[in-house]
């Protein structure tokens, strides 16, 4: 990992899957049991990363750690990602109900950093340990509602500003508490900016991401910048964060995101998690992470173009993951 983001030669490709449904139901745990139980969470990474003998251990799991500690209430199902009751920020007025976070008093946040600790632990020395935290834009639509959060950037921009300093210097507290805990990496998930073009993601959201990756890299931590989509009008300012990863999803052409963001970021990616990983065979997936590799530079670490689809067979897996010696 550390050698692929140097631009240092290495026996082989890196390899980081984006694992969660999925981890929890290989070691025979709900979804929802992997979000809310930080022990079970560790459990499921460490199975998955022994199991398939990939590099990086994490602790992604669901985008409701932040909203949960800003006060918003969620119905847990089973097997699926928490559903809000509520949104928080219906109005300008409620911008007072964004405040500081006490991460040691916001049970979820905290678990998380347990959760960073416990694995960097027990693999730190020999795998990356992946933090996360949710990106500005993407934690304002959390917060606000994602057709809301669109329109404030266009009609009332200084209410996304007020709301999105205090949303950055929480997501930085929370991402140096995660580096302090072992985490080598933060991964940084602002899905929401996929959908925003070019013009707004450069006036509104790039500055604010580059603030929180730069507090990352001065406490000593790497950026992963994950934006779940079509990046292709944006792929070349997201370069301008500073981020040292960016994951690329499966409909941006690998070559083309090269060509945009220049040979020294690393870029992650991006065979299809449904077309190609989940309804492939072996052969098939195998032949797609040849071609993202050929397709990708030096700098590049293998995976799907965003999570493992739960169902998917783990022989179709091991197609692109690193062989166990022996």
């Amino acid at each position: 990992m550390l050698a692929t983001i140097n631009g240092q030669p290495c026996d082989r490709t890196a390899v980081t899957p984006i694992f969660m449904a999925w981890a929890a139901h290989f070691i025979n745990r709900t979804y929802r049991d992997y979000y809310l139980d930080g022990n079970v969470l560790v459990q499921a990474q460490l199975a998955v990363v022994r199991a398939f003998n990939i590099d990086q251990i994490s602790a992604i799991s669901d985008p409701w750690r932040e909203a949960s500690a800003y006060g918003m209430q969620f119905e847990y199902p089973e097997q699926g990602v928490g559903i809000p009751q509520d949104i928080l920020l219906k109005t300008p007025a409620d911008m007072s109900k964004l405040k500081p976070l006490d991460i040691a008093a916001s049970k979820r946040m905290q678990q998380r950093v347990d959760s960073v600790a416990a694995m960097a632990d027990e693999i730190g020395q020999t795998h990356s340990v992946l933090g996360w935290v949710e990106g500005p834009l993407a934690e304002y639509a959390d917060l606000r509602g994602l057709e809301e959060a669109m329109l404030d950037l266009i009609d009332r921009p200084e209410m996304f500003h007020k709301a999105a300093d205090v949303i950055t210097q929480n997501a930085i507290d929370f991402a140096v508490a995660q580096i302090q805990a072992g985490a080598d990496t933060i991964g940084i998930g602002d899905a929401a900016a996929s959908l925003v073009g070019s013009t707004l993601y450069e006036s509104h959201v790039l500055p604010l991401e580059k603030r929180l990756i730069d507090a990352i890299h001065e406490a000593g931590g790497l950026a992963k910048l994950h934006i779940c989509g079509n990046i292709s009008s944006i792929i070349d300012l997201m370069a301008q964060t500073g981020a040292d990863v960016i994951d690329v999803d499966w409909m941006v052409p690998l070559d083309n995101a090269r060509e945009k963001v220049g040979d020294n970021i690393t870029l992650c990616g991006n065979f299809n998690p449904t077309g190609v990983l989940l309804q492939g065979t072996p052969q098939i997936i195998a032949d797609a992470a040849a071609e993202c590799i050929a397709k990708a530079g030096s700098r590049f670490i293998l995976m799907p173009g965003c999570e493992v689809p739960q169902g998917c067979p783990a022989e179709n897996l091991r197609a692109f993951c690193p062989v166990v010696d022996g």
